[in-house]
């Protein structure tokens, strides 16, 4: 195996990259200060030869009761059996529901106060206690959200029918390892669904106002990754270098959205909390009309994207029709119609999206009729 893709990365956590190294777990688990570790995945793993060997290499107990949209009964089950385990630490493993809920679980370990009076607003997460929050390594196994280098979770709150982000600083996990043979395994559309997520979190955190070269140039690198490589892995589910390129662009995506998200992201969360779609794919349908609503105050950041793509011809309309090119060689679907989202709720959709904090990232601001009014052209596939 070619040892360029190996490395050792301290950004923005200690992330180990490259193939085989879930091996390393247990050297994972001791440098993280855990000696009790409880394996959290999701339902679609749990069966997965994988998990058995994470399990064994640490002498672990598997939960494995999260779906696609973790909710905080999730967290709630998986802390019982954290508590009734008497574990000191988390070892996440598979896609995004898995790592938040994971993350949440070891931050929740040690807190007396109720989950939802963690909610990124403000201080809040101040009346968390440091000392409660137990070490998490995190073992993504799809190239899509980054949540192995995130300090939050995204709940969903069934009562409310919202994804609730639970953010404290050290929810970051104290090791990451990114093995691309975890996701040799990965079904073409996940592979495209979850790659494009990766990709919207680096155009949005791009496009993102504010002043932040360095977020912008790791958006940069992701999104030219992203685009020579999600197409490698959706052809041949096993090119390694593909698979190993895919996992540093996701990373690369979530170390970017520090900057910030947007529209894409205000309406995909509210839509797979009402109708239950897949997050990435939500994202990656929705992004077109979401570009075409913020035309006016991208432009020159689209123009930059399509240079650094070597895009002809480029600017805006270079970059649109290269993004509506991508998914359809992808198999990504035109409208969220065609994902069985229709506008019955389209006014509960705009409400919910404009009071989102990815509304907050958008470069133009956007209140609940314009983000409606773009939720109605995605359903429709009206560009």
């Amino acid at each position: 195996m070619s040892t360029t893709l190996q490395g050792n990365w301290n950004y923005p956590t200690t992330v180990w990259a490259g193939p085989g190294r879930l091996a390393e777990l247990p050297a994972a688990c001791e440098r993280a200060g855990i000696r009790r570790p409880l394996v959290v995945t999701d339902k679609g793993l749990l069966a997965a030869p994988m998990i058995a060997r994470a399990a064994g290499l640490v002498q672990a107990a598997v939960f494995g009761e999260v779906s696609g949209n973790p909710t905080a009964a999730h967290v709630a089950a998986g802390l019982a059996v954290y508590r009734a385990g008497q574990h000191d630490g988390v070892v996440a493993i598979g896609g995004g529901a898995a790592l938040d809920t994971g993350k949440t679980i070891a931050f929740m370990s040690g807190q007396t106060r109720p989950l939802w009076d963690f909610e990124d607003i403000g201080d809040w997460w101040t009346r968390a206690d440091p000392a409660g929050i137990a070490p998490v390594v995190a073992i993504p196994t799809t190239a899509g959200t980054g949540s192995e280098v995130g300090r939050a979770g995204v709940i969903l709150n069934e009562e409310t029918h919202q994804k609730k982000i639970i953010f404290h600083p050290l929810m970051m996990p104290k090791i990451v390892i990114l093995d691309p043979e975890l996701t040799v395994g990965l079904p073409r559309a996940v592979t495209a669904a979850t790659g494009m997520d990766a990709f919207v979190h680096c155009f949005e955190a791009f496009c993102a106002p504010g002043f932040h070269p360095l977020a912008d140039g790791v958006a940069l690198e992701g999104m030219r990754l992203i685009a020579t490589f999600l197409p490698r892995a959706c052809a041949d589910g096993a090119d390694i270098e593909a698979r190993a390129q895919m996992l540093a662009a996701a990373a690369m995506g979530a170390t970017a959205f520090q900057k910030g998200l947007g529209g894409v992201h205000a309406i995909a969360h509210p839509v797979g909390s009402f109708y239950g779609t897949h997050h990435g794919l939500t994202n990656a349908v929705i992004l077109p009309y979401v570009m075409v609503h913020n035309r006016a105050a991208i432009e020159t950041q689209s123009a930059t994207v399509a240079r650094v793509l070597d895009l002809q011809p480029g600017g805006f309309d270079g970059l649109l029709a290269w993004v509506i090119g991508l998914r359809r060689q992808l198999g990504i679907q035109n409208s969220l119609a065609e994902i069985g989202v229709d506008a019955a709720q389209a006014a509960v959709i705009g409400r919910e999206a404009a009071i989102d904090p990815s509304a907050g990232g958008n470069p133009i601001p956007v209140d609940a009729a314009a983000l409606e009014k773009i939720f109605r052209a995605a359903v429709a596939g009206r560009l």
